[in-house]
């Protein structure tokens, strides 16, 4: 079987491509393997890859001088790392870190500007991505702002379980803390009470999600917004929650 054929399956934005598209498409790239930690891209780095993750995910983190950093977007196999070269821009504007090991394709981003002037389809569906970045990226400013540290911490655990595919997965609360950008104590807490209320279990840095839909009840908004406005540019059926 082709590997576009294979890699069609994994990531969706790709399976929305032509069968002609995605095969041209997969032609340039390189299957790789993202360890836990990688650091991809720093804010201001002139991108030299795209990655589109299949079964691996990355935090999207915002930094100020001297400060821990605050994730504002994760992308997993729904989209892809290095959307914004659609704009003629190859500056990364955040840090991108592997949060979830695994698989991905890796293309460099000159054939990646290439593939986008030839190929329609592809500049249609990136387009749209972007939108859906530019949504969340919104989202998450108005989440820290205004949203209670529960619900962030259901939110955050939902979208990783959507990107992970897996009831359980490796998180220690300060890496929680650092990407809500809050105090240990308070991911202590949060933690706490959702497993009071028998939604997950959380013990020596392993989440596993009792309660799919008492979590979802647990979230704040920002999680059926970001799903919303997803399904709504690429995909009839909902990606996230589903």
């Amino acid at each position: 079987m082709k590997k576009a054929t294979l890699a069609a399956r994994a990531n969706c934005l790709t399976a929305r491509l032509s069968a002609r598209e995605r095969e041209r498409l997969f032609e340039s790239c390189t299957a790789v393997q993202l360890a836990l930690g990688d650091v991809l891209c720093h804010r201001g780095d002139r991108l030299r890859h795209v990655y589109f993750p299949t079964d691996s995910f990355i935090s999207l983190i915002t930094q100020n001088e001297g400060e821990a950093g605050l994730e504002v977007g994760l992308i997993g196999d729904e989209g892809m790392l290095g959307a914004a070269l659609v704009l003629g821009v190859d500056r990364s504007p955040v840090h991108a870190l592997v949060q979830g090991a695994g698989a991905a394709w890796r293309m460099s981003t000159s054939a990646f500007r290439g593939q986008l002037a030839a190929r329609s389809g592809l500049r249609s569906i990136v387009d749209k991505y972007l939108y859906v970045v530019m949504a969340q990226l919104a989202t998450s400013s108005g989440c820290v702002r205004f949203h209670e540290i529960g619900p962030r911490l259901a939110r955050w655990l939902l979208m990783t379980q959507d990107r992970a595919h897996a009831d359980t997965f490796h998180v220690t609360q300060e890496f929680l803390s650092h990407m809500l950008g809050v105090r240990r104590v308070g991911i202590t807490v949060a933690a706490s009470a959702l497993q009071n209320r028998g939604v997950i279990a959380y013990a020596r840095g392993e989440v596993r999600i009792l309660d799919r839909k008492g979590l979802e009840d647990a979230a704040c908004s920002c999680y059926a917004s970001d799903s919303a406005v997803y399904s709504d540019l690429l995909d009839s059926r909902p990606k996230w929650g589903s």
